[in-house]
């Protein structure tokens, strides 16, 4: 009886953010534990999480708490969540979050990992969920969980550059689909060499116009709902629909750089420090959550001379309302056009993806009219 217990994997459950499951599954896979995968965040997990949570929280906090209500109804028998030191209320939200499940009478273990540990807080997490203490086999999940984050950003920067261009709507989005499901089916090193050529291959066969007429936008914001297809209501897609390639400013990678990954292995200048130099001229210091990120992406995104930038945040989220009063400041300096997006369970689409269309719309007159100005001023010179 004892061998069949010890047989028996415990399922592990997080919460849904854009495609971290892939990477948190491989890492729990690899150390026997079975990853419980709860539908992807729907307006079911929001009702729950909404019902359950104070008013005036934001939404990645009542999102986190439907996914993890659904997860423990489903049988999960540990959940997951991140913790941050910081101005942040996420610092905050992980005992908030013990205590409503702890209240709703759910039984399931609740475990919190620190954000700024780096490789030690993933390492201890591991070794709670898993009961093992074993650095070998640690070691090599938490290294494929970070390639695979690093991999599926890659790929979202292939799919926004495709989704742009594609002649059929939609074909983009079915390979990448595809390249998914072939990151998650390889959890070593050399699969997911292997892997990196397949999904390459897979993008590739997107039939697509390389002459159209594309916008370039960089989206930054509260990470979250930055990188979270529900809590954004799909925004990449619509912009892409449009014409427009994405980038995302704040990405699960460019955290690990910043947070996880030692300075040894680093290469290049990291977001936070792009912050520290780019957003000294209007915030002097970190006010807590991504709102000195925020406020350099602005000054990133115009001295690159992207044709326009919107900042997503949750409602009541205050380092990104402080963010959002810094950027008028910012216009004596920066010229690019500023679409700020604030979310919660209200938020409706309709009025939601009119305001999208008409900053587009904005953009690409603004970018046309700019081209036809550079013609005139070369005529006039050449004359």
């Amino acid at each position: 009886m004892s061998n069949k217990t010890e047989q028996i994997k415990r399922k592990v459950s997080f919460p849904h953010m854009g495609t971290i499951s892939y990477a948190w599954s491989a890492a729990l896979r690899i150390i026997g534990c079975e990853p419980y995968v709860e539908p992807y965040t729907s307006k079911k997990a929001l009702s729950l999480g909404t019902k359950h949570s104070p008013e005036a929280i934001c939404l990645p906090y009542k999102l986190i708490l439907g996914n993890f209500i659904e997860a423990i109804e489903g049988g999960t028998d540990y959940v997951a969540m991140i913790s941050s030191p910081g101005c942040c209320r996420l610092g905050e939200y992980g005992k908030c979050i013990e205590n409503a499940l702890r209240d709703l009478g759910y039984e399931a273990k609740y475990v919190e990992m620190q954000l700024y540990d780096g490789i030690q807080g993933m390492y201890n997490f591991l070794k709670t969920v898993s009961g093992k203490n074993n650095p070998l086999l640690f070691g090599r999940a938490i290294m494929i969980a970070i390639l695979k984050v690093f991999l599926l950003d890659k790929l979202e920067t292939k799919l926004s550059y495709y989704r742009a261009r594609e002649i059929k709507f939609s074909d983009a989005e079915k390979r990448y689909n595809k390249a998914l499901k072939i990151i998650d089916e390889n959890d070593t090193l050399s699969g997911l060499k292997k892997a990196e050529k397949l999904i390459n291959e897979e993008m590739k066969k997107v039939e697509i116009n390389p002459d159209k007429e594309v916008l370039n936008v960089d989206i930054t914001g509260e990470i979250y709902v930055v990188n979270d297809e529900f809590s954004n209501q799909s925004i990449e897609k619509e912009l892409g629909r449009m014409g427009v390639q994405v980038r995302r400013s704040l990405t699960v990678s460019s955290f690990l750089k910043d947070a996880i990954i030692p300075k040894m292995f680093r290469k290049g200048e990291t977001h936070l420090q792009r912050a520290d130099r780019l957003a000294k001229p209007y915030l002097m210091r970190d006010i807590g959550g991504d709102a000195l990120e925020c406020v350099s992406d602005v000054a990133y995104a115009n001295e690159r001379g992207i044709d326009g930038i919107i900042h997503i945040s949750p409602f009541t989220c205050m380092p990104e309302i402080m963010s959002q009063n810094i950027f008028p400041a910012m216009r004596e300096n920066c010229e690019i056009p500023i679409l700020p997006l604030i979310m919660d369970e209200q938020t409706g689409r309709a009025g939601y993806i009119t305001r999208i269309e008409a900053f587009v719309d904005l953009m690409r007159r603004r970018k046309r009219k700019r081209a036809m100005q550079a013609k005139e001023e070369k005529q006039t010179a050449n004359v």
